[in-house]
C-alpha cells in the first residue's frame, strides 16, 4: 500500500469516527508505516474471530447469516475484517469509545430523519378503524415493504451501467440489444411460467399404475432440466436472485418422488445458470462477464447433449427414472458449481476485477479436488482473457483501452500544461489511478508496478514517442503465479529505462538539476557576489517598492557577468518575491492536516512590512515532461533552501562590512580601542558561528545528499532529495540602537549577551539531537562552533539542571 492510499485510509477512518484535534493522521501514519510488512496479507484464520463476534452479538443467528451472505459474494477483507472487529472487542477503552460514537450518530441519524420522514395519518388508537381504513393502510405499508425489500430489476440495472458509461465515455455509448430480445421470454430458455395449464387435462398421476407413473415422471424431468415445465412438475415463478423451486404432484408415489426430488436440483441449477448468462451477456455487464457466460454455454452445450441422449434412451424405451438418476449422477456437481459462481457474481454484483476474483479464489478453495479446481480453472481462464488484452495494451504501449470501466486502473483527464502551476503534482497522481476493487487478487501484488509500468510509457507517448516493448508477449492466467509475474516486472523493467533514458539523455534531466543547484544552493560563488552587489540597495527597499523589472534586469547582469553565463539553462531562472518571511512559509507547510492548520492559515498578516531581503526567491521554469520530477512541490523545498541560505549570506555580508568599518578604530589611542575590544570580539564570534553554520549546510548536509542523489539516479527513474537543513532564530535589531541612552557599551554588552543565549540554546539541542536521534553528523557542527571550549562549561552546567529537573 502506498503512502498516499495510508494517508487517505486514516484521514477516511478520523474522519468517520468523528475524531478531531490531537495529534492529527501523521502519529498514525508514521505508526503504520514502520510496522508494516513488506508483503501482503490477506488470509486470517477468522473461524474463532467470527465465533467471538457472534458472541457479542445481540442477535448472533443474524450475524452468522450475514456473514454467509458476504462470503457468498466474495466481498475482499472480510475475513481480515472480521478479525480487526473481534480484536476491537478486547480493548475496552477503544469499544466504549466506539460505543460513545455510535450513539452520537444514531441521534443524529435520527434527528435528521425525524424532518424528512413520510408520516401516514393512523386512527387514534382510542377509535376503531374501519375495514376500509384497514385495508388502505395495509396497502400504504405493504407498497413501502416492496419497495425496499424487492432488488432492482435487470433492465434498471443495465439503464443505470448504461448511462454511468456513456456519461463517462459520451464520444462512445454502449452498443444496445433491441428490446424484443428481453421482451420474449421464449427465447432465454428458461422456464415459462404460465398461469394457465399446458398440455393434456390434469389427472392425478397418484391414480396411475406405478410403471406409468414412472414413465410419467421420466418424461416430465427430460423437459424440466432443459427449462419447460411438465406436465406433474411446474416451475415456480422466482423473485430476484432466488433459485428455482418446483412442485411435483402429492399424489406421485413416494418411492418416486423422492428420486425426483434428488433430481430436481440439477434442473434449479440449469435455469440458474440459464438466467445468468442470458443476463450477464448484455453489452453493459462488461468483457469479463460476457467471456464468463460464453464459457458456461460451452459447458452447457455438454450437458444439452447428455439429455438429448437420455431424450433418445426414452425414446427406445430403455430409460428408468433410476438410470436417469444413475446418468444424471455425474454432471450434478458440475452444474452445482456452476450455479454457485453464477449466484456469487449476481449477488456482488461483480464486473471485470472482481469477477476474476472471485474466480480465482473459487479456484484455489477447490484444491484437492481436482474435477472441481480443473473446472474452475478453465472458466478464470476464458473469463480473464479480455482483461490480460487490456493490460497488455497498457504495459506493453501505456494504452488503456477499457470502454466498460473493468480494468484497475482508472484514467482522468487532466491538462498537462497546467502542471508546471499545479503544487501537488496532480498529473502524475490522479491521471492515472488504481480502483481497488477492480483488482484481481492475484494481482494485487503487482498493482503498483502495473500502474507505474503504463505511466512510464505514457509520459514517453505524450512527448511524441511510439514505445512497444520488445518483450511483449500474451499473458494467461495459470495457476503458477510466477508466469504472469515474470511477465509483469519484465515490461516494468523496460518502461523504467525507456523512460530514464528519455530524461537522462534527450531532457538531460542531470544537467537541469546541477541547474537548480548553481542557484538554489549556491555553488556558483562568483555569480552571488555580482549578483548581491548588484542588488543590494534595492533588496534593501520595502517589497512594496521593489520593481520587479529591475530586479531582473540585474539578474540578467549578473549571470552575463558570471561563470553562470556557461549555463544553458540559465535564461529560465527568474525572480519570485514570496508574499511570507521564510519562518512563516515553513510554519504553514509544516502546519498541514494538524489542528494548528486553520489557525495558521487564517492569522491575519503581520503588522511589518517584508523587506526585498526577507521576501527574495528564485524561482524556475521546468517544460513537461521533467516538470513531473521537478515539480512546484520540489521548487518549494529549493525555495525554502535558498532563502534560509541566502539570509545567512547577507548577514555574513553585513559582518564583513563591520570588520572593514572597524580598521577606523585603529586611529584612536590605546585607550579609547579599548572600549571596542568587547564589539571586536562579538563580531568575530558571530561571524565565526555564521560561516560555520553556512560550511555545516552547505558541505555536510546539502552536499553528500546531492551525490546520493546522483548516485541514485542510475539505477532509479527519480530520486526523491532529502535533504536537512536547520532554520535559526535570528535577533534583528536597528542601528539605530547604537545611538540609545544606555551607551554604546550597554548596547555591546546586550547584544553578547543575547547572542550567547541563544548560541547556548542552540548548542544543547544540537547535542540533545546528536545523542537521542543518532544524528553523528551534528557533533560535527558542535565542535565547530565550540572549536576552543569556551561554551563547554556552561554546557555541562545546562545538562546537569537538566537531569535534575528529570530525576525530580
Amino acid at each position: 500500500m502506498s503512502e498516499f492510499r495510508i494517508h487517505h485510509d486514516v484521514n477516511e477512518l478520523l474522519g468517520l469516527l468523528n475524531v478531531r484535534g490531537g495529534d492529527g493522521a501523521e502519529v498514525y501514519i508514521d505508526l503504520l508505516q514502520k510496522n508494516r510488512t513488506p508483503y501482503v496479507t490477506t488470509t486470517v484464520s477468522a473461524h474463532s474471530a467470527k465465533v467471538k463476534m457472534a458472541e457479542h452479538s445481540k442477535i448472533p443467528e443474524d450475524f452468522l447469516r450475514k456473514y454467509d451472505e458476504l462470503k457468498s459474494k466474495n466481498v475482499r477483507n472480510l475475513d481480515p475484517l472480521v478479525y480487526l472487529l473481534s480484536k476491537l472487542t478486547e480493548d475496552k477503552e477503544t469499544l466504549k469509545f466506539l460505543q460513545q460514537n455510535a450513539k452520537e450518530r444514531s441521534e443524529m441519524s435520527a434527528n435528521a430523519a425525524s424532518s424528512t420522514t413520510t408520516s401516514y395519518n393512523v386512527p387514534a388508537t382510542s377509535s376503531k378503524m374501519s375495514m376500509q381504513e384497514l385495508e388502505e393502510l395495509r396497502k400504504k405499508l405493504g407498497n413501502v415493504t416492496a419497495s425496499s425489500n424487492v432488488p432492482q430489476s435487470s433492465e434498471v440495472i443495465r439503464k443505470m451501467l448504461r448511462d454511468r458509461h456513456n456519461k463517462k465515455n459520451p464520444t462512445q455509448p454502449n452498443p444496445v440489444f433491441p428490446n424484443w430480445v428481453y421482451d420474449r421470454p421464449a427465447l432465454i430458455g428458461d422456464f415459462v411460467t404460465s398461469p394457465t395449464p399446458v398440455g393434456d387435462p390434469v389427472v392425478a398421476i397418484g391414480t396411475m399404475p406405478l410403471a406409468a407413473q414412472e414413465q410419467a415422471l421420466v418424461e416430465d424431468l427430460l423437459y424440466v432440466l432443459i427449462g419447460v415445465d411438465g406436465r406433474d412438475i411446474a416451475a415456480q415463478p422466482v423473485l430476484g436472485r432466488q433459485s428455482r423451486s418446483f412442485i411435483v404432484d402429492p399424489s406421485l408415489d413416494m418411492s418416486i418422488k423422492e428420486l425426483v426430488n434428488r433430481i430436481l436440483p440439477v434442473a434449479s441449477c440449469y435455469s440458474t445458470i440459464t438466467r445468468f448468462t442470458e443476463e450477464k451477456s448484455s453489452f453493459e455487464y462488461g468483457q469479463v462477464n460476457h467471456a464468463l457466460t460464453a464459457a458456461m454455454r460451452t459447458l452447457m452445450k455438454e450437458y444439452l447433449i447428455l439429455v438429448t441422449q437420455l431424450e433418445h434412451l426414452h425414446r427406445q424405451g430403455t430409460l428408468s427414472l433410476q438410470k436417469l438418476w444413475f446418468y444424471i449422477q455425474p454432471t450434478m456437481r458440475t452444474m452445482e458449481i456452476l450455479a454457485s459462481i453464477a449466484t456469487s457474481v449476481d449477488k456482488g454484483e461483480c464486473m471485470g476485477g472482481s469477477t476474476l476474483s472471485l474466480l480465482h479464489d473459487r479456484t484455489f478453495n477447490y484444491t484437492g479436488d481436482s474435477q472441481a479446481q480443473e473446472l474452475c480453472l478453465y472458466l478464470t481462464k476464458a473469463a480473464s482473457v479480455p482483461y490480460f488484452e487490456i493490460l497488455e495494451k497498457w504495459i506493453y504501449r501505456g494504452i488503456i483501452k477499457d470502454p466498460y470501466s473493468e480494468f484497475m486502473v482508472e484514467e482522468h483527464e487532466l491538462q498537462k500544461e497546467k502542471i508546471q502551476e499545479d503544487y501537488n503534482d496532480k498529473y502524475w497522481d490522479q491521471r492515472y489511478t488504481i480502483v481497488q476493487h477492480r483488482i484481481p487478487s492475484f494481482l494485487q501484488k503487482m498493482a503498483d508496478k502495473i500502474l507505474n509500468t503504463g505511466k512510464y510509457l505514457n509520459v514517453v507517448r505524450e512527448c511524441g514517442r511510439d514505445v512497444t516493448c520488445p518483450d511483449a508477449k500474451e499473458v494467461l492466467y495459470t495457476l503458477k503465479e510466477r508466469a504472469y509475474v515474470e511477465q509483469i516486472e519484465k515490461a516494468y523493467y523496460y518502461a523504467s529505462k525507456v523512460l530514464l533514458d528519455f530524461l537522462m539523455e534527450e531532457k538531460e534531466l542531470v544537467s537541469r538539476l546541477r541547474s537548480i543547484k548553481h542557484y538554489f544552493l549556491m555553488d556558483k560563488g562568483d555569480f552571488f557576489v555580482h549578483f548581491m552587489d548588484l542588488t543590494e540597495e534595492e533588496l534593501k527597499k520595502p517589497v512594496d517598492d521593489i520593481i520587479p523589472p529591475r530586479l531582473e534586469a540585474l539578474l540578467e547582469l549578473a549571470l552575463r557577468m558570471s561563470t553562470a553565463n556557461t549555463d544553458p539553462f540559465k535564461d529560465d531562472l527568474k525572480i519570485d518575491l514570496m508574499p511570507h518571511d521564510v519562518i512563516t512559509q515553513l510554519l504553514r507547510v509544516l502546519a498541514i492536516d494538524t489542528k494548528q492548520e486553520k489557525a495558521i492559515i487564517n492569522a491575519e498578516p503581520t503588522e511589518v512590512s517584508l523587506s526585498g531581503l526577507e521576501a527574495f526567491s528564485f524561482d524556475y521554469i521546468v517544460k513537461w515532461p521533467l516538470s513531473l520530477i521537478i515539480n512546484r512541490k520540489a521548487l518549494t523545498r529549493y525555495q525554502m533552501l535558498f532563502r534560509h541560505m541566502f539570509y545567512c549570506k547577507h548577514v555574513e555580508r553585513l559582518l564583513c562590512n563591520v570588520w572593514i568599518s572597524n580598521k577606523a578604530a585603529k586611529q584612536y589611542s590605546l585607550h579609547s580601542a579599548k572600549w571596542f575590544a568587547a564589539a571586536f570580539a562579538l563580531r568575530q564570534r558571530m561571524l565565526n558561528f555564521v560561516q560555520n553554520i553556512q560550511y555545516y549546510m552547505m558541505f555536510e548536509v546539502m552536499e553528500p545528499t546531492w551525490h546520493i542523489m546522483e548516485n541514485n539516479l542510475k539505477s532509479v527513474i527519480v530520486a526523491c532529495v532529502n535533504s536537512e537543513f536547520l532554520y535559526l532564530p535570528f535577533l534583528a535589531e536597528h542601528v539605530d540602537a547604537l545611538q540609545s541612552d544606555s551607551g554604546f557599551e550597554a548596547t555591546i554588552s546586550k547584544f553578547d549577551s543575547n547572542f550567547s543565549t541563544l548560541l547556548l540554546e542552540l548548542l544543547d539541542k544540537l547535542s540533545i539531537y546528536s545523542t537521542n536521534d543518532c544524528e553523528h553528523s551534528m557533533i560535527n557542527i558542535i565542535y565547530r562552533l565550540d572549536f576552543n571550549g569556551f561554551y563547554t562549561e556552561r554546557l555541562e552546567k545546562m545538562a546537569i539542571e537538566r537531569s535534575q529537573k528529570t530525576a525530580a
